[in-house]
């Protein structure tokens, strides 16, 4: 059985809209999108690299599909590292909308999302990657269906945007399982889901 990994970047303060580009999502009146690429730096580039290595099948919700495929397909290099798994390996979308994608081995998924998801991780060899699609990310994790999250954590401030872990989130504990910095300060840290907080108390005791 497959493993679902997602890799999300957020900046200090939790935002993780518009990552790579002013236009990527302008949602809310969004302008400081593109906050990640002034730290894009080798060790970033090797971090990338060591992902998609691992990488079996897509699952994007429909936002970052788009940018994606208006972007990803015009590199044709079979040597490209991160183009060539995005135009050859399987891509699911979860989207109740999208009804023609014209990217190559693109399926739609507009069903029970649970359902479709378990029964993708069931089948498919290697790890079905979640990059991006906050959105989807969340509804994902609400769902227990995610196994691992390379979270990379950006030393900038916004102080608006979209939030990958908002209010309401369902309350999880997460192992720590390994991570890095990179030389720009890019904080990539990696976690397995461990089901639902334990809580506790550093009061004294009533007798000490």
């Amino acid at each position: 059985m497959g493993r679902l990994v997602l890799t999300a970047m957020v900046t200090l303060d939790g935002v993780h809209q518009a990552p790579g580009g002013p236009q990527e999502d302008t949602r809310d009146g969004f302008d400081q999108g593109g906050w990640t690429v002034p730290y894009a730096d080798e060790d970033f580039g090797r971090f990338v690299d060591e992902v998609f290595d691992r990488v079996g099948a897509f699952l994007l919700g429909r936002r970052t599909y788009e940018i994606f495929a208006s972007y990803w397909p015009k590199i044709t290099d079979p040597a490209h590292p991160i183009a060539s798994k995005l135009n050859g390996l399987p891509k699911y979308v979860a989207s109740s909308t999208l009804t023609d994608p014209g990217w190559a081995g693109t399926t739609v998924l507009d069903g029970d999302l649970a359902r479709e998801v378990t029964a993708l991780k069931e089948r498919i060899d290697g790890e079905l990657q979640v990059h991006g699609s906050g959105a989807l990310a969340q509804s994902l994790l609400a769902l227990g269906l995610v196994d691992t999250v390379h979270l990379s954590a950006f030393p900038v401030v916004l102080g608006a945007g979209r939030r990958l872990f908002a209010q309401g989130a369902l309350p999880t504990a997460f192992r720590h399982t390994g991570g890095r910095v990179t030389a720009a300060g890019v904080s990539i840290q990696s976690y397995d889901l461990a089901g639902r907080p334990e809580y506790g108390s550093f009061e004294l005791p009533e007798n000490a």
